[in-house]
């Protein structure tokens, strides 16, 4: 019997809009509907086109470093790459291409990079303004949706950008990447509540799974002494692992469809003048798809996922006659309030802090190296755009592998998903060190090794997306069971704010070594260390601790909640849990 067909008992309605009802099979295909739609956009677009799209968009109104008077544009070859008779081997700075923006002089590389900085620096302060609202009412679904549709619209607007206004295409990345991150982050809040309303099929023991979803999202009115067992944390952490794990699978195979798809589109116009005269233009095009795609998938989770409505808003008194801007203020000023709140709690959740400092060192890593992977291939081997999208497919085949292939690895070697996470980490400093082999000198003479040949990119682009699978995945599982109830999208707000501020860090830093090298290959020693930095963190994390320590906040919020003042035990009860 599947678990939408069960009858049991509900939790405790905590307040009037709250809906207990068990997850179905169609609430989690609405779910997993919004992975295949954004994921497109976030690999295909994001990963692989913005990039290249956004350096050749400046490239085409730039001019040589080195003779100020050459256009760069003269030095493409048919697929829109450098001419290697244009490119010394080592990129120096007489062969780079600059671009005056907004009254400074920067290569076409480090246009790119400063531009995800500035997206991932406006990502941050959107989800910290609005996120909060996410946890009250029915606004979670409708502000995904929201963000959903304006960054489809603005991925396909740049089928309207050519190189002339090429100073516009960041004002579009900077909307797609904030919709794109936003969204995941309140498409994210509702995986504990998916998992909190799971219905098991085994219903002999009628307690039983009453318990297990009590241990995710414990009640107010549980009695203090109640604390879950290693076992239901176990099968909490592995069902929402499979829910993620899948979610991104599913997207990855969506993207990699897109991807082969948009190689046809970049093959087609190789064999026209379409690349000669306008190398952009198909890239805009594929990003043209990819919006439209992001639209048309979010129709089924517009449809299908529960609302899962919080708490209602607070409202803002009648009595004088108040103007929308007026209440508008006191709904952002109550959102600011509500994320400091949310941050004062996680900083009494131990574990909550070590796990969020490991996460902004591992989103970090992990955009700083995937975009400059992009980057490298595109300035320093001169891969053309269909080797570009060969590269994307290849990382996108062993994502989806390893997104499928890590429970398994997990399961088969009893590996919790704090180690998947750590081994994650190991294997992703390889691609870094990899990259220094080419300052090793009897590497560096024989040509070979270290990324001085463009194959030698891809066995890289596999192992960097096997990885990816597994880091996708695990964590947001392990971050799911340090949530204290009802704070769900708060806390995933604070999540996604962490990841995409520290997104702004890595790029930015490359960025200014590549205007001041020349070149991107001394960044690799900057990768090499900020990659093997979270281990450690990850390392100390407890994920056991840390969820009965939300489980204690949370029980001690709804004695407040109901009228009461937390008492001392409850205090003495977290901090020794946090010891």
């Amino acid at each position: 019997m599947s678990f939408d067909e069960v009858v049991r008992p509900r939790r405790h309605v905590r307040y009037g809009s709250e809906d207990t009802s068990p997850t179905t099979s169609q609430e989690l295909r609405g779910w997993y509907s919004y992975t295949i739609a954004a994921e497109v956009f976030a690999v295909v677009g994001v990963g692989s086109f913005l990039p290249v799209t956004l350096e050749q968009l400046a490239r085409e109104r730039g001019v040589f470093y080195s003779e100020r008077s050459k256009s760069c544009i003269a030095s493409l070859g048919r697929n829109g790459t450098v001419s290697h008779m244009q490119a010394r081997a080592d990129g120096g700075t007489d062969t780079q291409c600059i671009v005056n923006f907004l009254g400074s002089d920067i290569t076409t590389s480090s246009f790119a990079m400063y531009t995800f900085s500035a997206a991932v620096l406006v990502q941050a302060v959107t989800l910290i303004c609005l996120s909060s609202f996410a946890d009250h009412g029915p606004y979670r679904k409708k502000m995904l949706m929201t963000f959903a549709y304006t960054g489809s619209m603005a991925s396909a607007l740049f089928i309207f950008i050519p190189p002339t206004v090429f100073f516009l295409a960041p004002l579009l990345v900077i909307i797609g990447v904030t919709c794109l991150g936003s969204s995941f982050s309140l498409l994210n809040a509702f995986l504990p509540l998916l998992v909190s309303n799971y219905e098991d099929s085994n219903e002999n023991d009628p307690t039983a799974p009453f318990e297990e979803r009590e241990a995710l999202n414990p009640e107010p009115s549980a009695p203090t002494t109640h604390t879950s067992s290693p076992r239901n944390l176990e099968c909490d952490l592995e069902r929402s692992a499979k829910i993620s794990s899948k979610g991104v699978g599913l997207g990855y195979i969506a993207a990699l469809l897109v991807q082969c798809f948009s190689i046809l589109i970049l093959f087609i116009s190789s064999k026209t003048s379409i690349s000669k005269q306008s190398p952009s233009l198909p890239m805009r095009f594929i990003l043209l798809l990819a919006g439209i795609w992001w639209a048309l998938f979010s129709i089924p989770t517009l449809l299908f996922l529960r609302p899962r409505p919080g708490p209602p808003l607070p409202s803002r008194s009648t009595a004088n006659r108040t103007t929308r801007l007026r209440t508008a203020f006191f709904y952002i000023r109550f959102s600011l309030s509500s994320f400091l709140h949310t941050l004062k709690l996680a900083t009494r959740l131990r574990q909550v802090v070590i796990f969020l400092i490991a996460w902004f060192l591992l989103s970090d890593a992990v955009a700083t190296v995937s975009g400059i992977a992009m980057l490298f291939a595109r300035t320093e081997l001169k891969l053309s755009a269909i080797q570009i999208a060969l590269l994307s497919i290849t990382s996108l085949v062993s994502g989806i592998l390893g997104a499928f292939t890590w429970p398994r690895i997990a399961t088969r070697h009893s590996l919790s998903p704090k180690s998947v996470l750590l081994s994650c980490i190991l294997l992703m400093e390889l691609v870094p060190l990899y990259g220094l082999l080419g300052y090793v000198p009897f590497i560096a003479h024989a040509g070979v090794g270290g990324l001085q040949q463009p194959w030698e990119i891809y066995p890289l682009g596999a192992l960097h997306g096997f990885v990816m699978g597994g880091i996708s995945s695990y964590s947001r599982a392990v971050f799911a069971p340090l949530i204290p109830e009802g704070r769900e999208a708060a806390f995933f707000a604070l999540f996604a704010v962490t990841d995409k501020g520290s997104s702004a860090v890595g790029p930015a830093l490359v960025g200014r070594i590549v205007d001041t090298a020349g070149t991107i290959r001394p960044a690799f020693i900057f990768l090499a260390v900020l990659a093997v930095l979270p281990a450690p963190f990850v390392w100390w994390l407890d994920v056991e601790r840390g969820r009965e320590s939300a489980r204690v906040l949370a029980l001690g919020k709804g004695r407040s909640d109901e009228g009461g003042s937390v008492d001392e035990e409850m205090r003495e009860t977290l901090m020794r849990h946090e010891r």
